[in-house]
């Protein structure tokens, strides 16, 4: 089994009230009086409290053509994922010269060469290290990132191999003739990093150069992806004259109740466990109606999903970042039990990853 070395996640320095976020979003959008009030029910409804972007809410009016927005896009993950994954090393006492593989995932703004090329040089890691840019799974990809740095690791057990997860959500927000799923994803994404550093089973201890490891004690015992049927217009982008748009239809939330209680229950049972076996739930925080989805098809209690609606009302959805951050919370908190937790990705397909872990005494 890989192991779960260090887990952290990084956020930009502007943070913003939801109902800040409001006035600015109908500022730049130039809503009329008529609309402002659907947007203040979305924003108020989003169970979101705080979102950070990465530029000040001024500087969103300079991005005015697809160009600006990504170039802006390239600056700002790079900075982002640097950090992230820089500070996950240090916990993890990793150097970055000994990563042998690096996974990217990202999906609000394209780079060529990808963001992982970028950023070897800049965090020191070696010129033959293997790359895995990850683009076009959304929200799932940071689960599916993670299921397949596992898998990797199941062939390679002396390696080590870094997750980085990032996205700038707020450079999509639509600025011209904004359609309603338009506005419900702006009252709910905001831009945030996750780095994870795995472990293979057969890899040697840190070697003793002043760093301080101070690792979780979870590992990775198994994984599952699943697709659901007939749903691939239910979640994506599409690409138009300015930029990425949302395709978000109200489907999403009964697809995940109907679909997701089957699917988890048949992979628990192929490890001889059943839902009130896990002790604790990693559950990407879509936004509140998938969170109810989720808790609803499990047929959980409400504290099961506490630390996913803390997560979403702290930074809104960081999209394929979300569930490193919630992942990160579920490991930072003080009186966790031991015993088995099972992580819920879901995004674009609909797609369902799902990671079960092991959390040690």
């Amino acid at each position: 089994m890989s192991r779960i070395a260090a887990v952290s996640s990084a956020l930009p320095s502007h943070r913003h009230r939801q109902d800040e976020l409001a006035s600015a979003t109908a500022d730049l959008c130039a809503l009329p009086a008529t609309r402002r009030a659907l947007l203040d029910r979305l924003y108020s409804n989003a169970g979101v409290d705080t979102r950070h972007t990465v530029l000040p809410l001024t500087g969103y009016r300079r991005l005015d053509s697809v160009d600006r927005t990504n170039d802006t896009y390239i600056e700002h993950a790079t900075e982002l994922g640097e950090q992230a994954v820089a500070s996950a090393l240090r916990q993890a006492g990793v150097a970055a010269e000994d990563v042998d593989l690096f996974v990217t995932t990202s999906v609000t703004g394209v780079s060529v060469p990808s963001l992982d090329a970028r950023l070897v040089p800049r965090l020191g890691m070696r010129p033959d290290v293997k790359r895995v840019p990850m683009f076009g799974l959304g929200c799932v990809a940071g689960a599916a990132g993670l299921s397949r740095i596992h898998d990797y690791l199941m062939a390679w057990p002396d390696h080590t191999a870094v997750l980085l997860a990032v996205e700038l959500c707020s450079l999509s927000v639509p600025l011209v003739d904004p359609t309603v799923p338009d506005l419900v994803v702006s009252a709910l994404f905001g831009d945030g990093a996750g780095a994870v550093v795995v472990h293979g089973a057969d890899r040697r201890p840190a070697r003793d150069d002043g760093r301080t490891p101070s690792a979780p004690r979870v590992r990775i015992v198994a994984t599952r992806s699943e697709l659901c049927p007939n749903t691939h217009d239910v979640l994506g982008w599409h690409l138009g004259p300015h930029g990425f748009r949302i395709v978000l239809t109200t489907e999403l939330a009964d697809v995940v109740e109907r679909e997701l209680g089957g699917v988890v229950k048949r992979f628990l049972a192929d490890h001889a466990l059943q839902v009130p076996d896990v002790a604790a739930w990693v559950v990407h925080p879509g936004g509140p109606k998938v969170i109810d989805a989720v808790r609803d098809s499990l047929e959980l209690p409400e504290e099961r999903v506490a630390t996913a609606r803390a997560a979403l009302a702290e930074t809104g959805n960081l999209s394929s970042a979300s569930i490193v951050h919630v992942l990160a919370r579920e490991l930072a908190a003080p009186d966790a039990a031991p015993g088995p937790m099972v992580i819920v990705g879901l995004g674009p397909g609909v797609s369902i990853e799902l990671l079960l872990l092991e959390r040690l005494g």
